[in-house]
């Protein structure tokens, strides 16, 4: 069938095969010149088919929260639990832009965590609508410069200072005792911990959270970057760099003795890091599940260039003192007197000793290593679930591949088992970070137990690679994100789904089947790791 809409009493339906057929042209051409060079076909049809389903998930979305919830003036009025329900703190949010949905049909709504990974691989497509959307995030309206393809220092400094109240929302709301030890809550890692981390937990206690305090020290230093940066052009930058810098320190002194009580976050017998539950009656109980919970503080790392620090004379001076004056914390999170490659200095939360002990963990297949990326859960939790009794119930997390077995959040979304791209993604970029300093004389095993010895760029490639072997066709021409299986039809299996995570053992494709949002991190993937 044919229909074309026109103004032109010229036009014709028989013309509608040319336009569609010049349409189909320029569509080739745009991807042909984002895809990285080196990929095969197989790749090219993988990465161009999630850019477009991102562009596909782009929604008008109008969201007035104040009129929802008062309701309309005309009536009915609105049920008694809208105003205390979900969103109902939010009133001053009201937008009516074009966001990139999580998934345009299953979860077509706003959601800052999922938007923000979007704008990955968006960049590659549209740095304009990815900056636009960074820039949404900070629920402002405005239209600041855009550059394509070039440094925007303007964007920088502006979205630089809506991060700063941002900032300083978590650490007034979330740092609850002010030991720098974070209760967030959610996260967005849903059923992963052993309680339900948006509600109150059992005895009246909070729960010191690893991944949240990490996330914070991960922030810190995504802060402490961008402040050097911008403290080339302007000095006054210096300050709130060196700012970031002891934020940081004490970020690390928290997970190591959460602010002086002398219970740390990390566990040395297990060599991993854990949750802790806080009871009022002031007992701690760290929760010692192997999940991405005590892999997250891997992602806090960042590297100083010397051509920086030798331009910023007054941050150089300020850190100096505060690690002389500060060794024990200077000493958590790097040697600083010992240089990378290329005179690099380096911060990060995890190094050294701690640092092989995790990817021990990660990198062992009976753990968290999958053939398809890293699991959420360790693979040891199926033969020895973590179980807690108290007050009179037992919480159990068991290692679980595939859909949730638990109601938790509505058992909807599964954190205990499989494979999520984004924090595999920021893992992957970690891992090339603390290559940057280390170089290649740094080894670990990889896979543990092969006997091989690995640079950690050749850990993140491989990473990578399992992540993209998810789509891929394999020697049997069966793409493993349709559970092993020949589909009907030929070449079905060329119209690939984005799903939302993937099963753990087997790669196959879980919860929404149309999540190209942060599930199209894959053509990132492809284009910094090229598979022939």
């Amino acid at each position: 069938m044919r229909a074309r809409l026109t103004k032109s009493t010229q036009a014709s339906v028989q013309e509608v095969d040319a336009i569609v057929a010049l349409r189909h042209a320029e569509s080739d051409a745009f991807y042909e010149g984002k895809a990285a060079s080196g990929l095969s076909a197989d790749a090219r049809l993988v990465q161009r088919q999630a850019f477009a389903g991102l562009i596909w998930s782009k929604q008008y979305y109008h969201f007035d929260v104040a009129q929802w919830l008062d309701g309309d003036p005309a009536g009915p009025t609105p049920a008694p639990q809208r105003r205390n329900g979900r969103n109902a703190d939010w009133r001053e949010l009201n937008t009516a832009e074009v966001l990139s949905m999580p998934d345009a049909w299953e979860y077509p709504w706003f959601a800052a965590w999922d938007l923000a990974f979007h704008c990955v691989p968006f960049a590659l497509i549209d740095a304009r609508f990815a900056k636009d959307q960074l820039w949404l995030l900070l629920f402002e309206q405005f239209q600041h410069p855009r550059v394509s393809g070039q440094a925007d220092r303007s964007f920088l400094e502006r979205i630089f200072h809506k991060l700063l109240l941002n900032f300083t929302w978590w650490v007034n709301r979330k740092d609850r005792e002010g030991h720098n030890v974070f209760q967030g809550g959610f996260l967005g890692l849903d059923n992963i911990g052993v309680f339900d981390r948006s509600q109150m937990l059992p005895g009246g206690g909070h729960l010191a959270q690893a991944d949240g305090t990490a996330w914070m020290g991960m922030y810190c230093l995504e802060m402490l970057v961008i402040a050097l940066e911008l403290a080339r052009d302007n000095v006054a930058y210096e300050d709130v760099a060196t700012k970031f810098f002891e934020h940081f320190l004490y970020i690390a002194g928290a997970l190591n003795d959460m602010g002086g009580e002398g219970i740390p976050l990390w566990n040395e017998e297990d060599g991993f890091f854990y949750d802790v539950l806080h009871l009022p009656d002031d007992s701690k109980i760290p929760l010692r599940v192997r999940s991405m919970v005590g892999l997250i503080p891997l992602l806090a790392v960042e590297t100083l260039e010397p051509d920086l620090l030798d331009a910023l004379p007054d941050f150089r001076r300020h850190m100096r003192w505060f690690l002389r004056n500060r060794p024990g914390l200077a000493s958590l999170v790097a040697s600083w007197e010992e240089e990378g490659m290329r005179r690099r200095r380096l911060l990060a939360l995890v190094q050294g000793h701690r640092m092989k002990q995790l990817l021990g963990r990660m990198l062992d297949p009976d753990e968290f290593l999958s053939p398809y990326g890293i699991r959420s859960l360790s693979h040891y939790h199926l033969d020895h679930p973590y179980v807690l009794a108290i007050d009179g119930r037992e919480y159990r997390v068991n290692y679980e591949p595939a859909e949730s077995q638990t109601a938790l959040f509505g058992g909807n979304s599964n954190w205990r088992g499989p494979i999520w791209f984004p924090i595999n993604y920021l893992l992957v970029e970690a891992l090339q970070k603390f290559h940057h300093f280390y170089g290649d004389e740094y080894r670990v095993e990889h896979p543990v137990g092969s006997g091989q010895q690995r640079n950690l760029d050749e850990v993140a490639s491989d990473i990578s690679r399992r992540l993209e072997r998810v789509f891929l066709t394999d020697d049997t021409g069966v793409r493993p994100l349709f559970g092993g299986q020949h589909l009907p039809g030929g070449g079905a299996t060329d119209r690939l789904l984005f799903y939302e995570y993937f099963h753990g053992d087997t790669g196959a494709g879980l919860g929404a089947s149309h999540q190209t949002g942060w599930t199209a991190l894959v053509a990132k993937l492809l284009d910094r790791t090229p598979a022939t």
